[in-house]
């Protein structure tokens, strides 16, 4: 069986071809189309009608190359920034209108679960009680559990690209000392109370995915991404927190000159590593296993061991005129 899902993230449009063999989802295929959706967003947080366009083109285009490889017609869904936009259903409305394709927005809490799944799968049953940190462009997921689903999750506006723009600006530019004590105060705020859950629940396994923990992981120290997926990967909290102090004393342009850092993701890496800190010292983890699964193979997991049912029967009933269906919630268990 050959399954495919189409992520609408903040910086990228990202398909994921993959044969679904023994339960697992083995990757086949990979495109990713960039349209910083983020940089789009206008004063009033809307996304506008030309946006719009460029994601209905980009979804349609995915769905073109999917079918090219014989995959079943693709699952695709959108995290935090259409999520969180004020003209949210007017994109999903415009990308139903031109391309005939059902564009979910995912909620943060339907992101960390579905993410954790994919993250158990991975670490097998031998990690133990899990934690799961995922970093997006405009959340943080948290995850906790002992199973196959989490006993809780939590979805955070923690995002690398909302705080970036919240506290650093567009620039690019080293921030201020100020600035960057103010984005920690933050953090610690917002994490207070998730951070105090987890350590309540006691020794655990912990998990990291995203792009943005990747790269980290790999300036700290952690083997490229020509090493494959079945390298170890870790990244300690102690080498996360000089990470924060080398990359704050840098300008965008310098970071993506840096080890793992890529050029799109340099401005916000610095968020995105004072969030990652901050939560692990908060949740008194001292290192984290980076897992290359993430959301789109919680989605394909799901579809595999739930059947086709279980993404439509998600969906919240909050539909549009025409009958398209706007939210996915926590999947079902």
């Amino acid at each position: 069986m050959r399954l495919s899902v189409v992520d609408v993230g903040s910086n990228t449009v990202r398909l994921m071809v993959a044969d679904a063999q023994d339960g697992a989802p083995l990757p086949v295929h990979t495109s990713k189309w960039k349209l910083r959706l983020s940089d789009h967003l206008g004063p009033g947080d809307e996304l506008g009608e030309k946006t719009a366009g460029l994601v209905a083109k980009a979804v349609s285009a995915a769905r073109q190359e999917a079918l090219r490889w014989e995959a079943a017609e693709p699952l695709v869904f959108a995290t935090a920034v259409i999520r969180d936009a004020a003209d949210r259903d007017d994109v999903v409305r415009a990308v139903h209108a031109e391309t005939g394709i059902r564009l979910y927005t995912m909620t943060g809490e339907a992101e960390a679960e579905l993410t954790y799944l994919a993250a158990r799968r991975w670490m097998g049953w031998q990690a133990g009680p899990l934690v799961l940190m995922d970093i997006g462009g405009g959340s943080l997921e948290v995850a906790f559990g002992r199973g196959r689903l989490p006993n809780f999750v939590a979805s955070l506006p923690l995002g690398a690209n909302l705080l970036t723009r919240q506290f650093f600006g567009t620039d690019g530019a080293p921030p201020a000392k100020h600035q960057i004590k103010e984005l920690r105060r933050t953090v610690r705020h917002q994490l207070r109370d998730v951070a105090a859950r987890v350590r309540w629940e006691g020794l655990h396994t912990a998990v990291a995915t995203s792009r943005t923990f990747q790269q980290l992981a790999r300036l700290c120290g952690a083997a490229p991404g020509r090493r494959g997926p079945f390298v170890t990967r870790t990244m300690r909290r102690s080498d996360l927190r000089r990470a924060v102090v080398r990359l704050a004393e840098l300008s965008a342009t310098q970071r993506a000159r840096l080890p793992g850092i890529s050029q799109p993701r340099a401005a916000q890496c610095l968020a995105g590593a004072v969030v990652g800190h901050t939560g692990m010292k908060l949740m008194d983890l001292d290192m984290v296993t980076i897992c290359p699964w993430a959301i789109r193979e919680g989605v394909l997991l799901r579809r595999v061991e739930d059947g086709p049912g279980w993404w439509t029967e998600a969906a919240i009933p909050e539909r549009s005129p025409e009958g398209v269906p706007l939210r996915l919630a926590v999947p079902a268990r």
